[in-house]
Parts: structure tokens; C-alpha cells; sequence
């Protein structure tokens, strides 16, 4: 029982708001959303950064639940994956945590350094040219979220693989949303 006192206690002294882990489905990422922004309207939060965070987390989300349908469809496993929600003085910071194919792993680095080292304005120019010259399939996969999401956050996106075994890694992604 005493673990339980101790979760508790890590999680107020990261300022965690919400902490999920587990499986993700549709009808789970709502019940998330709705969750953090009752927690963001219960703490009077501006709409301008709610939009944000909000916007930031579906992307987080709707990657989760991409990546888990491929584990799930590959592994005996059950997927499990992690997301949480944090608030910092000035700042939202959102963190998300699953496993994905490691022979993905090299493009994912790839397009994330790719957006990490553009600037405002060639991220807009990025986002301009993915949504011009990408016919997306139904499960995206060229990107666009994570340079929404780093277009949104102002903030590079800070990421993690570890590897699991021969055909997964745990791919870990933090991000950073400030309060203006």
C-alpha cells in the first residue's frame, strides 16, 4: 500500500495532472481529453493555451493509438503506452510513451531532427509542403502531427527510443507548451 503514498507523491512533486497508461482506444483518448480539460477549466486556464495543450495532446493521442494498432496486430503482447500531463510554472508539459517497430525508428528520428532544427517559419513552410505533396493514407505517417505539434508548442520536441527486444522500441516524446 505504501507505493500508492509514493505515486502520490512523485506526482505532485512533478505537478503531474493526469496520468494514463494502459491500453488506448478512441473512446479512451476522449475520455482523456475531456479529463485534462475539465482539470485546465477547473484551474482557469486561458482558451489561447488550452487550444494549444488541447491540440498538442490529440496529436500525442492519436499517435498512441496509431502505433498501438500495429503492436497489437504484430505481438501477443497487449500494447501499453503511457501519457500524462504536467503543469510547470510557466509551462504545460505533455509526455507520451509507446512502442512502435524498431525498423521505424530511423525515419521517425529522422523527420524529428528534421523538424527540430527548423525554425517558425520553416516549420510553416514544411507544414505547407506535407499537406501539398503527401496524399495521406487513413493512418497519416508523413509527419504532419509532429510539426503541428512543435508549430503549436514553439518548442522542440524532445524524444527517447528504447530498446525492447528484436522488433520493438519504446519511442518516449516530451513536449513543452509555455504559457504566454
Amino acid at each position: 500500500m505504501k507505493y500508492i503514498y509514493e505515486l502520490h507523491k512523485t506526482m505532485l512533486a512533478r505537478n503531474l495532472i493526469l496520468v494514463y497508461e494502459g491500453e488506448f482506444t478512441q473512446e479512451i483518448t476522449k475520455s482523456v481529453l475531456a479529463m485534462a480539460e475539465r482539470n485546465m477549466d477547473s484551474m482557469g486556464e486561458e482558451s489561447g493555451i488550452k487550444r494549444k495543450v488541447f491540440n498538442v495532446m490529440v496529436e500525442c493521442l492519436q499517435n498512441i493509438v496509431k502505433h498501438s494498432d500495429d503492436f497489437s496486430k504484430q505481438s501477443e503482447q497487449k500494447p501499453t503506452a503511457i501519457f500524462m500531463i504536467g503543469k510547470q510554472d510557466n509551462a504545460y508539459i505533455i509526455t507520451s510513451g509507446n512502442p512502435i517497430k524498431n525498423e521505424d525508428v530511423d525515419n521517425l528520428r529522422s523527420k524529428l531532427d528534421q523538424i527540430n532544427g527548423l525554425d517558425k517559419e520553416g516549420l510553416k513552410q514544411l507544414y505547407k509542403d506535407i499537406i501539398k505533396s503527401t496524399s495521406l493514407s487513413e493512418k497519416g505517417g508523413a509527419g504532419l502531427g509532429f510539426v503541428d505539434m512543435a508549430r503549436k508548442s514553439g518548442n522542440p520536441l524532445e524524444y527517447d527510443f528504447e530498446r525492447l527486444d528484436d522488433q520493438y522500441s519504446f519511442f518516449s516524446l516530451r513536449t513543452k507548451i509555455a504559457k504566454e
